[in-house]
């Protein structure tokens, strides 16, 4: 039941059948790990395509030397995408590489239990909210001139709206003449009280204050 359909040579049905597998797998895999998250057109293309481009270079040189050095080729492809992808992106291309190598050499039956076990554990994962930070989590960045003395400038305005606080990245901008504070802060409430904010500023002198959630590359 899991050996594989492949013979050698590769055979005419043989290829259609792993090439059909291959696209309608990549098409599933694409909606798994493409639900709730944000993504681009581009990238669902490629992760609908990627298991059948595996697939055929897999197949091009099975029984030959040079296997592993096109699957070593082929996973360097990750390391060298234009924009860095976030940990989701990145397990689903490995997911569909690995659904890939499987079709090439001819192990349906095992691509489509890989599948069906990566898509019910992502799609469980993903409803409970698995990993989710805390929607209480908030990155913080204060602008004050370059004179005040930031230690412990705002501890008290944090103690009154936050559970806990840290201090993360101090930098200058504007030729010296500012400095940028990074704060991780958990909140004691997931919104975000105005009262808050007018108090950092009346300490900042009215700066730039910028409040919002980290994002998902950020705590990689």
């Amino acid at each position: 039941m899991l050996a594989s359909i492949i013979t050698s040579p590769v055979t005419l049905p043989q290829l259609l059948v792993c090439l059909a597998a291959a696209m309608v797998l990549g098409v599933f895999n694409a909606l798994v790990f493409l639900y709730r998250s944000r993504h681009s057109a581009g990238f669902a293309l490629t992760l609908a395509l990627l298991p059948m481009a595996v697939a055929v270079v897999i197949m091009l040189v099975n029984g030959n030397i040079g296997t592993g050095v096109a699957v070593a080729g082929a996973f360097a492809l990750v390391r060298f995408r234009s924009v860095p992808g976030t940990a989701r992106e990145i397990s689903a291309i490995f997911s569909a590489m690995a659904l890939g190598l499987a079709l090439g050499m001819g192990f349906l039956a095992i691509a489509v239990i890989f599948f069906l076990c990566t898509a019910v554990f992502t799609l469980v994962l993903t409803r409970l909210e698995f990993g989710t930070p805390s929607r209480s989590h908030r990155r913080l960045k204060i602008t004050i001139p370059e004179n005040f003395n930031y230690e412990g400038l705002f501890d008290d305005v944090f103690q009154q709206h936050a559970r806990g606080w840290e201090l993360e990245r101090v930098k200058t901008t504007n030729m010296g003449t500012l400095l940028e504070l990074t704060y991780q802060v958990e909140m004691k409430e997931p919104r975000m009280p105005k009262e808050f904010i007018d108090q950092l500023r009346a300490r900042n002198g009215n700066l730039n204050i910028i409040l919002g959630n980290p994002s998902e590359k950020e705590m990689l």
